[in-house]
This record gives C-alpha cells, structure tokens and sequence, in this order.
C-alpha cells in the first residue's frame, strides 16, 4: 500500500484510519501486545511507522523481543519503536526551564530558582508532563519522517491526563505570556520617560512562551482532528464498567475513539459483559480476540495477531 493510506479499519466501514493512534485500556489487557501488532500491521502495509509507549512501566521492548531505548529503534522493515526514559525527560525538562531563567531573571535568585527547579523535578505529574512534551514533539513530525505513530498508553487515567494536558495548559502559557508583555510594556513606558529607547529589544522568555503556546494550540488541534484512542477491554464487568466510563470522558473531551478491541475471550466467556461490550462499542466497530495459550511476542506472533487487529 502506497504511504498515506492505511491498513484495514479493524471493523469500523468507511472510516479512514488516523495518522495517530493511542492504544489504551486499564493495565493488564494486552493493549501493549495491540499496539505492537498493529504498529507491525501499519509497516507491513508499507507505512513508514513508529510505536512509542507513554507508559513508565515499559514492556513494549517484551513484546518485539528487543532492547528499546530513549531513541528509536529499527525493529522491522518501516518500523520503529521507542520507549522513552521518563526521568531523563523530566531532566532535560529542567534543564530547559533553568536555562531560559538564567536568561530572564537576575543572577542572585537563581539559586533559590534552582533549588525549586529541583525539588519539582520530583513532584506528582512531573514525569507525565515531561512525557507529554516528548510526545508533543513526535506529533510533529507527522508526516515529515512518519506516516503512522502508534502509541502504547499508560493505563486508562494517565491516558486521560496526557490527552487532556494540552488543553489544561494553554491558557496557563497564555496567561504567562501576558504577564511578561505587561513587565516589558512597563519597562518601555519607564525607558521613554527617562529619555531611554523607545524600543526594547526582542525577548528570548516571551519568545519562548509564544512559541510554547502554539506548540500546544497544535497538539490539541492535532489530538482530537488525527487522532484515533482505541479502547482495549476483557470481558470482565470491572473492566467493561472502567472502559465504558474512559470512552464516555474522552467523547466528551471531544476525542474520537477507534474501533475497541475485546481481547482475551475464553470459550466459556460470560455472555453478560461480553453482549454488553458489543452493544456499547457497536458503533465504532470492535475487533474480539481469542484468549491465547501464550503471549504473543516476537515478529512472526505478533504478525499473525496483526491481520486480526
């Protein structure tokens, strides 16, 4: 298949396939095993493609058979997979704030800023916030070096917060970017009156904020118009009932969702969660999957899980 275009729609008729596709779903479903294999499904229809996995506790290497990293890594023909390092991210992070306070802000306070830089460094959030910078800039280089990114998403809550970040943080950017065009605004008015130049020279922290706010003006943009998030599921009440709700909150939020994927079904599965998972993703599409005697990892299982998913 020529690139731009895309494998099969899984089970949803006359919907064309995204250039991103989060797979996500509470732990322990094989949502990592499905974003492999149809990242796998994506290179193999000729699709240049990367896999990323959003999630701290990485497995996504498990599933090829091979050693990830921080970088991407060629694991088949036009595929590549990557597992970022969450507390690297967070450290180039910091490293990025405190170079752009050193630019803006007088020298006797930087200590005290970089003690703070630090402890936060540590807190709650950091590492998804960090994550969702480094996705972000992946984002962006669909199409110009990917025809396809796939991500493998932290359990269902993280997923929920690292879509909606974007949007949470752009009004805070911009409030921040009015604040500092009110300090240079006072600035020109106390130059002039004292006879200084009338124009102050350009802002590198104001520069940055502007920059910053469009970055995620587009990554919102981008989430909810060339974004697909497919639910992956068990057929378990508890599973259905945390699926159902995720489904519900990212319709709100304005996401599509792709079609869900039911996975591991035994023989002898309870046909009340089972119908109910069918009717509630029935419009989407659903692709229902055998409970396996073994996990499917390594190219060869993984290709043959992929002309299912």
């Amino acid at each position: 298949m020529s690139r731009g275009g895309g494998p099969d729609n899984g089970g949803a008729p006359g919907r064309r396939e995204p250039p991103i596709v989060f797979f996500g779903g509470k732990g322990g479903v094989g949502k990592t095993t499905m974003a492999a294999a149809y990242a796998l499904k994506c290179a193999d229809a000729g699709l240049r493609t990367l896999v990323v996995s959003t999630d701290p506790a990485h497995s996504l290497g498990d599933a090829f058979e091979t050693r990830l990293g921080d970088k991407p890594v060629k694991v088949a023909d036009a595929l590549w997979a990557r597992e970022p390092d969450a507390d690297a991210a967070v450290e180039r992070r910091i490293g990025e704030v405190t170079d752009d306070a050193y630019r803006a802000l007088p020298r006797d306070i930087m200590p005290a800023v970089s003690r703070h830089l630090q402890h936060a460094a540590s807190s709650p959030g950091m590492a998804e916030s960090a994550l969702a910078d480094l996705l972000m800039d992946t984002m962006e280089e669909v199409p110009r070096a990917w025809d396809r990114l796939v991500v493998d998403s932290a359990p269902t809550g993280h997923l929920l917060r690292l879509l909606a970040l974007p949007e949470l943080l752009t009004p805070w950017v911009r409030g921040l970017a009015r604040q500092r065009e009110r300090v240079l605004d006072a600035d020109r008015l106390a130059a002039g009156i004292v006879g200084g130049p009338a124009e102050a020279p350009e802002d590198p922290l104001l520069e940055k904020l502007h920059a910053r706010r469009h970055k995620l003006e587009r990554a919102a943009e981008r989430l909810r118009g060339d974004a697909w998030v497919r639910l992956v599921m068990i057929p378990r009440r508890m599973v259905l009932a945390e699926t159902e709700r995720a489904a519900e909150q990212l319709a709100k939020a304005g996401f599509r969702l792709g079609p869900a994927v039911i996975n591991q079904v035994p023989e002898d599965a309870d046909p009340e969660p089972l119908e109910a998972a069918r009717r509630r993703f029935a419009r989407t599409g659903a692709v229902e999957l055998p409970l396996a005697q073994s996990e499917p990892t390594g190219l060869p299982a993984l290709r043959a899980l992929a002309a299912r998913v």
